[in-house]
């Protein structure tokens, strides 16, 4: 099913935690490389390391740093990478916050490792996963921000290509092959979008792409 080796970091300080998101994430397929940290300060080392990593499972609290922090750091550094959070508490509170702040999932210590392994395939097929709790709390969002009088950002047509193909889970170098675009124009292409949403990261972008309407197509799916 695995077409290339899927790179996958895990950041948790509890040796035995790793190890079991480990044995979990083996039922992705045979080709997983799963780099472990105890620390934000490792794991961002290794992310400046691995450029190729597919995404990062993150713990939200860890002795140096907790998980708002960390992926600030991720969203600076690391755009197009997207990071799962586990908790071993349910907060919604938390959880929005979480994914405001541009997180792919949001999940907890106590679920079904089936549920891991169907999110993170989720979230590897460039999708975001919301809790339950989030999207109720999230139902009113398009209302408050009419009542503030946000409006949907402008793009221009160039640019709305580049939005529904990053809504369907594209890398930049793929969606330069399929609208023979150069690296830095579709570079350029994401920057605006980003922008014209108020965002940081992609899944924020995915966010707000929904509230204001725009829809994947699904194409990605038969690929």
């Amino acid at each position: 099913m695995l077409e290339r080796l899927l790179k996958i970091l895990v950041v948790d300080d509890h040796a035995l935690v790793r190890e079991g998101l480990r044995q979990v994430l083996k039922g992705l397929g045979a080709d997983v490389d799963v780099l472990e940290a105890g620390l934000c300060g490792r794991a961002f080392e290794l992310a400046d390391l691995h450029t190729d990593l597919d995404l990062v499972l993150l713990d939200y609290h860890l002795p140096d740093m907790n998980g708002l922090d960390a992926l600030d750091v991720f969203a600076r550094k690391h755009p197009e990478l997207p990071v799962i959070v586990l908790s071993g508490s349910v907060n919604p509170r938390v959880m929005r916050q979480v994914m405001n702040k541009g997180a792919a999932a949001f999940l907890t210590k106590s679920g079904m490792s089936d549920e891991l392994l169907s999110v993170t395939r989720l979230v590897l097929a460039g999708d975001v996963y919301v809790p339950p709790e989030v999207m109720a709390a999230m139902a009113d969002q398009p209302e408050a921000e009419l009542q503030t009088g946000q409006s949907a950002p402008q793009f221009t047509p160039r640019q709305e290509e580049v939005l529904y193909l990053l809504l369907d889970g594209y890398a930049n170098k793929e969606i330069g092959r399929m609208l023979n675009l150069s690296d830095e124009t579709v570079k350029n292409h994401v920057t605006a979008i980003l922008r014209g949403f108020g965002v940081t990261t992609r899944t924020q972008a995915v966010l707000a792409a929904n509230r204001h309407g725009y829809v994947r197509s699904h194409t990605s799916d038969t690929d």
